[in-house]
């Protein structure tokens, strides 16, 4: 079908008639090169918009206008049809993307003026490598024509029409983009067409030149796009909403890999046919169905996916059973019998028999794969099966015909021997594969190549194996990197099996050959089966078995822990923990910012050589350990000092924005500027701080000493040398300051400090002062200070002290006395009579620096304290603390901001807040809290230091803050939230750091000198922090433009931190709240008003006149000289945006306004930090560096989670998200190689990303953590993830019980995607061995293994249960007492181990290491004693309930948890409707087994074996009850407990109606809890059922116990039992169906019917105990036998719910379900109640939840119980 398309002229856009100057422009306007922008002076700008407007003789496009400013782009898009705001946005984003590249080039190009064809080779070989894999791996002849043959058009013209293409394509394609091997095939087609047009070629059918298959307005979108687009759109309605099985329908997976087979070309055709069965939707006729994976939903995927360890286990076990069934003290000794070791043998059968399961689960989950076109495949399945089923077969006769032959002759004969070795060849060939591969892993580079290589043979050769892929191919690292992880896994499987073989498996063989060996035991039930010890055997083995497959997790937690911290120690991590330490390292910190952030001179051939990475790392060395002293060198070289003092002072001032430290802690922390020509550097107040007076102490004690050794002790302490220096320089300053200058006393002072400089000259000032004499000096100066520090000056007192001061001076300092008239001659007195200083003082009037200075030199003089607690905030001494340890640790150099790589920050956003409102810091919850009550309590001091800058800034009432300094107020509390605003702040950062860089940088040292003096004179005029600025700091904050520095700027500054830096926030629905006038689009107004370089992206929903709807992707900005928002760029899309999942959908649509190398992720809930953002272009530096073979793809940022003091709620959560991002990843991207993308805010090679699928995946569902697969993708397709620890991010977690669990259901449910995902099974298959553990013991391993602990819970209770009701545990009690308490133990021992192990180890590893090892301690025990124990094991419960069930049966969704503070108390219907099924029902079970077990148990009679064997239980069970009461605020509140169970109750008995929702009525809740079970499949409803009927196994076991069975065993005691039931349901039936009929109006019948009832039952039981065995405590047991067997039904009847629904019986079911919700609450409930009547209990909750709020001095408990203040405001 040919799509031509030629209209007789295209329509222009009206943008584009829009004259130059007026079109809206994104970052530089390319269209209008003479405009006053300071990018366009920029050379290299000019080169590459010149680069582009070379035409020159191309053919001109015949249906469009063509005018003089038209470049390349805008011919690519008049032939091939694109949009014209898609031309626009990529011409920016090539011109920026090529200047950049130029201006980096080093060595830098003979001419500026010129594109340097080195720039376009390098990025169109970066942009078209996968495009070119592509070709290879299809063996087609890639379409970009470069070089070979002679080529009419062959220069940087025709590569710029190549990137230019891909570029126009790739931001047309909407949600093409994650198919990135479908871009491919259309790039090949149309850089076909392309290289026609260029080679003139002439079309056959028509005789003219070539035009292409498609041209016009909008011809792309339309033609190519839209049709592929359709085809998806229609395979997500198949999907149901994601509830349809994921094998019915194609996801964006699906669709790229059909592009991954020759049959695209055969059936796509080009132009595109649109009848192909690509487009077929309906599964009838040719549809072209799944591609290259099916997912289905089975646990036997982690077999399927992971085999090689499932093997490894398995075979293992057996062996290890085989041997130590001899019960010989070491393997070794059990092996020297041949029997044994032919025995072992038998791994052989069971490794074949396991190969058979591998195939025939490969068959028959990937059997829907086979069709006309891929019979290959189902050939190697059958093939599979077949030759597995021979090993099988041939293993089995090998293995017979060794026993027969040894049985025949009665021992082991040579015949035998020669059997045995017969059987070894066949086994050698059978391993021979295995073999293959372990050579190709020692020789990774052999590997790699054959993998990557596309030769035909090769092909053939590994066919067998595994099918051909086109990506996970060549992922083996390089040697040194295998040796690394191999060791660390070697070591751990070694550990692993010697501790499963002697305390797992040894210890039990003893209690299994006693219970095998059990004779005629006494079984107190109906036995089916004689031999039923085998299993009891079965039910002692299987928490064992669990344990056993499990605990290899437990091992990889415990050396990963102490690898990390290994690993952390040689990166520095830690080194400076607090202000003490880097007090001691404040001097060498000077330098290393020096040589870490300003660029140093190198010659560009000496990068990167050995000699310049030796040199590196002696400097490193030096600046760590303070070796050669290089501080002094910053001392002597003023220019350097200033530098320093400029970027310390920076991040101070914007400490002091954030209002974390307050006005004084800035002087004393800040470097003053030079004002008082002191000969130092004048550290920071904080170092100085008591060194005067230590040195007085010195001077004071070595009175007799020479001034040589005693200036020697003093400069011992650099910080007190320079402290006596600044203190000398000063005083003279100051006193000549303010004495007149025309004053007889000014030249005493000036003679007198030149008699003291002479004698230091000459080394005589010991011999000519007196050093006793310098404390009443000191003292007489403090006093003087302390008069001119008062607001109004005495002139009198300070007369009066300065005289004081003279008279010392030269009366009592001098040994020598002199006469009145000696002093005369030598000017040190005045010659006319009466007081000195009369007339003579003159204080400086408004002159704030002056009296700054005077404050800084009283603190030097008067401070004795050593300051360790300064600053008081929290938070700003971890920041400093971290920011200076950072500089000691390795990162690479950082270039000049012009010659650094460009990068953007993304920010996807829905609905979520932007900025608090008026209302809601003020609106009251139940307890009469305010959020703003809430922030002032727990951020008391920065609230303080909030209200001290608002009335600096000119606030004279507190009042105000809700009038004029509102939207202060409001920012102040978003900045403590996690709200967009906060975000906006922290990226910002990195726009306000270029631009101080990019002063640095081109700063000279007269500039910097000046500068300084500028900064001093505006301080001198302004008092505020903001210099000068009309705004207030916290605007300053926003905008980033009213810093100190921003002063000195020259002009150029701001045109190359645009170039480098952009920021987009996907604002998917901004439109739509505009048009709502929502608040919130306000907000994001505010924000891109206040943020220069901050763009915002969203969809734009517009109905067309057809009645249907266009959609397209919008770029708007804020222009500051029009004062308006004005829209850049308007890109329509072939459909609505949301395919997929709504995150990675939303990020894909704004990517394409994203520019720069690299990009980085931020979500909504992050933060940064100035200082952090100054080492950005450190990191970007590292995409340069190799890290094994590879450089790297993704770099890896540490975060720091800063909700971690609210609550010791958010503690937890925070310690243990801490010790994943940073420990746990640390170990995973070194040695193990295996870090995956987490989330954010990693760094993406940007072009490396986008020409492969983009940053995240978003299939519906099975993409629900869209994140990790980034990482999975980048693994599969050759890409290295790396972490670099010396640069931080903030980022927020949840803070309530309810949110962390609702956020850790959603990562299980997303776990158990991945388990299913084809990104998993590949990774599982193609990484090597070890790699593949390191991958799944990060991964979906954590979630099954902690499934694994929960089970082996249940197992070993069930299995005791077994024991004790059927009566084996009775026989065995007297022979192995020892052996069941053994194993109890062993099984508590291990559920306490992981327990402790998961959670624990890493964090305590992680905080030793930074935070030092008796504080990690001391937090341990603190977390222990608030019950993070309780709250870890609740987690636990989370994860392996979501993650199981969401394998067997789906259900996985995106869970909004809300960002909010968490203060107030969550009423009791709310937890059970979050926890009854996932955690409370489950403790029930377990609880329910426990009692049983307890009262049926020969071994419970000894309370000590009893509470040994089950307490962990026990623990479990109380933990799962007990959490949401626990860490719920009042959650033990009498009244609130009362008021809960009213709810509680009115909730299960509201009926509503159609429109109810699940927090109204528990109907509608009940059916929601079971839609899981709608959407399942049919061997997920079969094994639900199984699971259920362990229910049934109650009422099968106590009805033989009790006294009315009369110990019959018949089976007939457990069939008559069954009457009851049905007696039971009965009677309920007549009660509701009398309730019904009877219950509004006759209810006298209704009454009349229960009272019937009850005497029946009475009469019943009255008959029973006299006629039978019956007694009073076989009623009570009974109930224990038949509430289980009702929920049994219950469960069963929901999964057969589709057959039921419309039946009598479903309305029973769901009366009788009501009624057990009604128990299992009552149940929990009375556990509440119980607690909360204890006196106490409230407050001591209250403390365990607060307790590190506590600490800090807060008012919790007034917050909680609502007890406010009257001055709260």
């Amino acid at each position: 079908m040919n799509l031509r398309h030629r209209p007789s002229v295209v329509q222009t856009p009206l943008r584009a008639q829009l004259h130059p100057s007026v079109e809206p422009y994104n970052i530089i306007p390319v269209h209008n090169l003479l405009a006053d922008h300071p990018s366009l002076r920029s050379p290299e700008v000019r080169a590459a918009a010149a680069a582009l407007l070379a035409v020159g003789d191309l053919r001109r496009p015949p249906f469009t206008p063509w005018h003089e400013h038209m470049d390349l782009l805008d011919w690519l898009g008049a032939f091939f049809g694109f949009q014209h705001d898609n031309v626009r946005n990529q011409r920016e984003h090539l011109v920026l993307h090529l200047a950049n590249a130029q201006m980096r080039l080093a060595p830098p190009p003979d001419n500026i003026d010129t594109l340097d064809p080195r720039v376009l080779r390098r990025f169109r070989r970066k942009l078209l490598q996968n495009y070119t894999s592509w070709c290879s791996y299809l063996g087609r002849k890639s379409n970009v024509w470069i070089s070979g043959r002679t080529r009419r058009e062959s220069g940087p013209r025709r590569e710029l029409l190549y990137v230019s293409l891909y570029l126009l394509i790739w931001g047309e394609s909407a949600n093409l983009r994650f198919v990135p091997e479908c871009i491919c095939y259309i790039f090949h087609h149309l850089a076909m067409e392309l290289n026609k047009i260029l080679e003139d070629y002439i079309d056959e059918s028509t005789g003219r030149p070539f035009l292409p298959s498609i041209s016009g307005e909008n011809a792309f979108l339309n033609h190519i796009v839209k049709p592929i687009y359709e085809t998806i759109h229609a395979e997500v309605e198949n999907s149901r909403n994601g509830t349809a099985p994921h094998s019915a329908w194609r996801n964006y997976d699906d669709i790229n890999e059909y592009f991954w087979s020759r049959r695209c070309f055969e059936k796509l055709k080009w132009p595109i046919d649109v009848g192909s069965n690509f487009f077929v939707i309906t599964r009838k006729g040719k549809h072209a169905g799944k591609t290259g994976f099916v997912e289905l939903r089975s646990f036997w995927n982690l077999f399927r996916s992971f085999d090689r360890l499932w093997i490894m286990l398995i075979l293992f076990l057996q062996a290890a059973i085989i041997v130590a069934w001899e019960q010989k003290e070491f393997p070794w000794q059990a092996l020297e019998n041949r029997d044994v070791q032919v025995q072992v043998l038998t791994l052989f059968l069971t490794w074949s028999g396991l190969r058979f399961l591998q195939s025939l689960l490969d068959a028959g989950m990937q059997y829907s794969l086979v069709s006309r076109e891929t019979l290959w495949l189902g050939l190697r399945m059958v093939l599979k099966i077949v030759v597995a089923v021979g090993w099988i077969i041939v293993f089995q006769v090998f293995y017979a015909r060794i026993w027969l032959q040894k049985n025949h002759d009665g021992r082991w004969s040579r015949e035998a021997n020669g059997r045995v070795v017969k059987f070894l060849e066949v086994a050698s060939a059978f391993v021979l594969p295995e073999i293959f591969s372990l050579a190709l892993f020692i020789l990774p580079c052999v590997r790699n190549f054959l993998e990557n290589t596309n030769w035909r043979i090769l092909y053939l050769m590994t066919w067998w194996f595994q099918s051909r892929t086109f990506v996970g191919r060549g992922l083996t690292e390089g040697l040194l990197d295998n040796i690394k992880y191999s060791l660390f896994w070697v070591v751990v499987l070694a550990t692993k099996f010697s501790f499963s073989y002697f305390l797992q498996i040894k210890p039990m063989i003893g209690p299994t050959r006693t219970v095998l060996n059990l004779k005629d035991v006494n079984y107190e039930w109906h036995e089916f089966s004689r031999n039923s010890n085998r299993f009891a055997i079965g039910l002692l083995w299987l928490p064992v078995f669990l344990i056993y497959f499990m605990d290899l997790q437990i091992w990889y937690s415990i050396y990963s822990s102490f690898v990390g911290a290994t690993v952390g120690l040689f990166a520095h991590l830690g080194e400076i923990r607090n202000m003490q330490q880097l007090r001691l390292r404040f001097q060498f910190f000077a330098s290393a910012i020096q040589f870490n952030l300003i660029p140093q001179e190198q010659l560009f051939n000496s990068r990167g050589t050995l000699k310049s990475k030796l040199n590196d790392a002696i400097h490193r060395l030096k600046l760590r350990y303070g070796l050669g002293r290089p501080f002094k060198k910053l001392e002597s070289n003023q220019v350097e000092a200033n530098k320093f003092a400029l970027i310390w002072n920076e991040i101070i001032t914007i400490f002091r924005e954030e209002d974390i430290i307050s006005d004084q802690e800035v002087e004393l922390l800040e470097l003053p500027q030079n004002t008082w020509n002191v000969r130092v550097i004048r550290w920071p107040c904080l170092l100085l701080c008591n060194e005067l007076l230590l040195a007085l102490s010195q001077a004071k004690e070595l009175v007799d000493a020479t001034d040589k050794w005693l200036w020697y002790k003093i400069c011992k302490n650099e910080y007190r040398r320079c402290a006596i220096i600044e203190a000398y320089d000063s005083i003279r300053h100051l006193l000549l300051t303010i004495v007149k200058c025309n004053a007889e006393e000014h030249s005493i002072i000036t003679v007198l400090f030149q008699e003291i400089d002479q004698s230091i000259q000459i080394e005589k000032f010991t011999k000519t002062f007196k050093m006793t004499a310098l404390t009443q000096i000191h003292a007489k100066l403090i006093t003087l200070l302390e008069l001119l520090m008062k607001p109004k000056k005495e002139m009198s007192k300070v007369v009066n002290i300065l005289q004081a001061l003279y008279e010392v001076s030269v009366r009592d300092f001098y040994k020598e006395k002199r006469s009145t008239d000696q002093l005369r001659e030598d000017g040190l007195a005045s010659g006319r009579a009466g007081l000195l200083f009369e007339n003579a003082i003159e204080f400086p009037e408004a002159d704030e620096i002056f009296y700054r200075q005077v404050r800084r030199l009283h603190t030097l003089l008067t401070s004795r304290d050593s300051m360790h607690n300064i600053p008081v905030n929290l938070e700003a001494r971890r920041r400093i603390a971290f920011f200076s340890n950072s500089m000691f640790m390795n990162m690479p150099h950082a270039k000049q901001v012009e010659k650094m790589m460009a990068f953007s920050v993304l920010t996807p956003y829905y609905n979520e807040e932007v900025l608090y409102s008026k209302e809601q810091l003020r609106t009251e919850n139940e307890d009469g809290i305010s959020v703003l009550y809430y922030l002032q309590t727990i951020y008391a001091d920065e609230w303080k230091n909030f209200l001290e800058r608002m009335r600096r800034e000119g606030m004279v009432n507190d009042d105000e803050i809700w009038s004029t300094k509102l939207r202060d107020l409001r920012l102040w509390a978003s900045y403590r939230g996690q709200t967009l605003s906060r975000t906006v702040r922290g990226m910002m950062y990195y726009y306000r750091a270029l631009q101080m860089l990019a002063f640095l940088d081109s700063a000279s040292e007269m500039d910097v000198k000046e500068g300084s003096r500028e900064l001093a004179a505006m301080k001198r005029s302004d008092s505020t922090y903001s210099f000068g600025t009309d705004r207030s700091p916290s605007m300053t904050g926003l905008s980033g433009a009213g810093s100190s520095v921003s002063l000195l700027f020259k002009g150029h500054e701001r045109g190359t931190a645009l170039m480098k830096y952009t920021y987009v926030v996907a604002c998917q629905i901004y439109g739509a709240q505009k048009a709502k006038k929502d608040p919130r689009a306000e907000e994001i107004l505010y924000l891109m008003k206040n943020n220069e370089a901050i763009r915002v992206a969203y969809v734009d929903e517009l109905s067309s006149g057809r009645g249907g709807k266009e959609y397209y992707s919008v770029l708007v900005k804020y222009d500051q000289q029009l004062q308006k928002e004005v829209e850049i760029y308007r890109v329509k899309l072939p459909g609505p945006l949301k395919l997929g999942e709504r995150k990675p959908e939303n990020q894909n649509h704004a990517i394409i306004f994203t520019r720069g190398d690299g990009v980085q992720t931020i979500d909504m809930n992050q933060d940064n930090y100035f200082e952090e953002a100054l080492k950005m272009r450190n990191l970007l530096e590292e995409y340069r560096q190799y890290y094994g073979t590879r450089k790297p793809t993704i770099l890896g940022v540490r975060e720091h989670i800063f909700t971690g003091s609210v609550s010791s709620l958010a503690w937890f959560m925070s310690a243990q998200e801490t010790s994943f991002v940073t420990l746990g990843q640390r170990v995973l991207a070194n040695p193990l190689k295996i870090r995956m993308h987490y989330g954010h805010p990693d760094v993406f090679d940007r072009f490396w990303f986008l020409t492969r699928g983009g940053i995240s995946k978003a299939s519906r569902v099975i993409n629900i953590s869209e994140d990790i697969f980034a990482g999975f993708n980048c693994t599969l397709r050759g890409g290295n993830v790396t972490l670099h620890e010396y640069i931080q991010v903030g980022k927020g977690r949840d803070v309530g019980l309810n949110q962390i669990s609702m956020f850790e259901a959603k990562v299980a449910s997303g776990n158990g995607e991945q388990v299913l995902s084809r990104d998993v099974y590949r990774l599982g298959h193609r990484l090597d061995f070890f790699r593949m553990l390191s991958f799944f013991y990060t991964t979906v391993g954590f979630f099954f293994n902690t499934q694994v602990v929960i089970l082996t819970v249940y197992a070993f209770l069930w299995g005791r249960l077994y024991l004790a009701l059927s009566g084996v545990e009775a026989s065995r009690i007297e022979e192995s007492a020892r052996d069941n308490i053994a194993l109890g133990t062993i099984l508590n021992q291990q559920f306490v181990v992981q327990l402790g192990i998961f959670t624990a180890l890493p964090m305590i590893v992680e905080n030793s290491l930074e935070h030092g090892f008796l504080g990690a301690i001391w937090d341990f025990i603190t977390m222990q004693l608030q019950m993070s124990s309780v709250f870890y094991a609740f987690s636990m419960g989370t994860r392996a309930h979501y993650f199981g069930r969401t394998i067997l049966h789906g259900g996985a969704k995106y869970r909004a948890t809300g960002r909010g503070f968490v203060v107030q108390h969550k009423s009791f219907a709310e937890n059970y409707r979050l926890y009854a099924r996932s955690h409370f029902v489950k403790a029930i079970e377990i609880g329910l087994i426990l009692v049983v077990y307890a009262s049926h148990s020969v071994l419970a009679t000894d309370s000590f074996v009893y509470i040994a064997m089950t307490i962990s239980s026990w623990f479990l069970v109380v933990s799962w009850i007990m959490a949401p009461f626990i860490f719920n605020p009042s959650g033990f509140d009498w009244l609130k407990t009362v008021y809960d169970f009213d709810d509680f109750m009115n909730w299960i008995w509201y009926r509503g109606g159609v429109f109810v929702k699940a927090e109204q009525s528990w109907e509608k809740w009940w059916y929601e809890e079971q839609d899981h079970l709608r959407t399942t499949g049919l061997w997920g409803k079969i094994l639900e059922v199984i699971l259920d009927l362990r229910f049934f196994f109650f009422q099968y076991g106590i009805v033989y116990q009790l006294g009315i069975a009369a110990g019959n065993k018949s089976i007939a005691v457990y069939l008559l039992s069954w009457i009851y039931v049905f007696v039971a349901v009965g009677v309920y039936v007549i009660i509701a169906y009398a309730r019904d009929k009877y219950g509004a109006k006759g209810h006298i019948y209704y009454r009349l019917v229960q009272f019937l009832i009850i005497i029946l039952a009475i009469l019943v039981i009255i008959t029973l105990l006299e006629f039978t065995h019956l007694n009073l405590a076989d009623i009570f047991k009974s109930l224990l036998a038949f509430i289980p067997t009702g929920w049994g039904f219950i469960s069963i009847a929901q999964v057969l719910r589709p057959f039921l629904q419309n039946t009598l019986i479903w309305e029973i079911i769901i009366s009788v379900a009501r009624m057990y919700d009604i128990l299992f609450g009552v149940v929990v409930m009375a556990l509440v109640a119980l607690l909360s009547w204890m006196p106490g209990f409230q407050s001591m909750q209250t403390r365990i939840l607060f307790n590190e709020a506590f600490s800090r001095g807060l008012r919790i408990f007034q917050i909680v119980t609502g007890k406010r203040s009257k001055v709260d405001m």
